[in-house]
């Protein structure tokens, strides 16, 4: 059952409108039904014909927060089926609305590996009993993500993929990756490359350098994702097919993504906060927790995609929200697994983007909501009068601290605990439901 609800003097912010101004929102059913803005003239119009309408009416009154569409993460890991003990649909979309995202792309490495669509019904099914927010399956590229043989790319489609992807594991075989480019043209879906050059990168775990050497640890070169970059692009080139490049770590990604799209081939890209947010440095120590794959790089790494990011050569911001059991990054540095708690971070990261100047508010919605909506055609990351409620309302001047053991998230694996991060969402709303996260503290 929907409660009716009216956010009252909010921020609203929506890029999909070109709205960014105090006003009102009016819900029913689940559907925006009313959109008023205030102008400076006349204030908004009165809502007390509203509230007469309805008795039941809902009022939040977001004076001094920001409205926002709710957030699209575009690259996910739910862990289920196959590793319910890292993470579940309903602990991984719980997280993810905390973190104000109502929409998320669940990658398919899981156990059976997403490649048919028994298993992506499968995740339908659970998400509609369970899910928090809207969960979109990425089917695998391969069968078994081997890279040898294509999977049922349509069957899987026609299921409910609306993406494919191998991540985790690049496609090594070019003549794979052209005829999966190939398929995503007819389809109309993108084919999410995780680019990594297995040959280069085998072995290693943190970015090849001087601090590799130091730690005395194999390392992966920036050129292993560089090569497979500039591969996938000739690739998309040729085919003109759907490509989007996952999680850019490196500056050579940038310059080879930036060429490309001035050549108009059919490209886009995301980073994520920690890409942007810190450097190799985070593993000094062997901090497990500060290793993923691609591995963080140098400061020269996280300036270039910041400046990637401010002019439009990186598309979008997810979190590849990677969340393990606590005992498999309390391993060797060697043996741990890669990855990081994102969800209840993401946010409050990249609105340091804001802060210093380098995204507008705006810009840094259409990169955690819009784009990421318009990639991957759903109808989300807007406020448009008739699409559904989807809405992360921000306090911006809210500090907290990181504590990862208030994750709602079983992924407790985080290089950012104990920092102190300004704005945070205070409510979400998602499907016709209002989570107050004010009320927990």
């Amino acid at each position: 059952m929907h409660s009716d609800i009216l956010i009252k003097n909010g921020h609203i912010i929506d890029p999909s409108q070109d709205i960014d101004v105090v006003g009102d929102i009016l819900i029913e059913n689940g559907k925006i039904i009313e959109l008023r803005v205030k102008s400076s003239e006349s204030g908004v119009k009165d809502n007390s014909k509203l509230k007469t309408q309805n008795s039941k009416l809902k009022i939040i009154d977001a004076t001094g927060l920001s409205v926002l569409p709710g957030l699209v993460d575009m690259h996910v890991h739910l862990r289920e089926p196959g590793f319910d003990y890292k993470e579940t649909i309903k602990t991984g979309t719980m997280a993810a609305v905390k973190g104000g995202i109502t929409s998320v792309c669940c990658m398919p490495n899981t156990n059976p590996v997403n490649d048919n669509e028994t298993v992506t019904e499968f995740i339908l099914r659970k998400t509609y009993a369970e899910g928090a927010c809207y969960v979109y399956p990425v089917g695998a590229i391969t069968k078994g993500q081997k890279g040898e043989e294509l999977a049922e790319m349509g069957m899987m489609k026609d299921a409910g993929c609306v993406a494919f992807s191998d991540d985790g594991r690049p496609v090594m075989s070019s003549l794979i990756m052209r005829r999966a480019l190939e398929y995503s043209k007819a389809f109309n879906v993108p084919v999410i490359s995780h680019c990594e050059d297995m040959n280069l990168s085998e072995g290693g775990v943190v970015n090849e350098g001087r601090l590799s050497a130091q730690m005395g640890l194999k390392g992966i070169p920036s050129a292993s994702e560089d090569v497979m970059v500039a591969r996938d692009i000739i690739l998309a080139e040729l085919t003109g097919g759907r490509l989007h490049i996952a999680h850019v770590s490196t500056e050579g990604s940038v310059r080879l993504i930036r060429q490309a799209k001035e050549r108009g081939v059919n490209v886009t890209a995301e980073t994520c906060p920690h890409y942007f947010t810190i450097t190799e440095d985070s593993v000094k120590g062997y901090n497990t927790n500060a290793k993923v794959n691609p591995p963080l790089r140098t400061q020269k790494d996280v300036e270039a995609i910041i400046k990637g990011l401010k002019d439009g050569t990186i598309d979008a911001i997810a979190t590849d929200h990677a969340p393990h059991h606590r005992d498999e990054k309390l391993q060797e540095f060697d043996k741990a697994p890669s990855g990081i708690s994102g969800f209840e971070t993401a946010l409050s990261l990249s609105l340091r983007l804001v802060y210093e100047g380098i995204l507008t508010m705006s810009q840094l919605v259409e990169k955690m909501a819009l784009v990421p909506a318009r990639i991957l055609g759903i109808d989300a990351g807007t406020l448009k009068v008739g699409f559904d409620a989807d809405i992360a309302i921000v306090d911006m001047n809210k500090e907290f601290k990181v504590e990862s053991e208030k994750f709602l998230s079983k992924g407790k694996n985080t290089p950012f605990e104990g920092w102190t991060l300004k704005g945070m969402p205070v409510i979400t709303i998602c499907k016709g439901k209002v989570y107050d996260w004010r009320i927990d503290e």
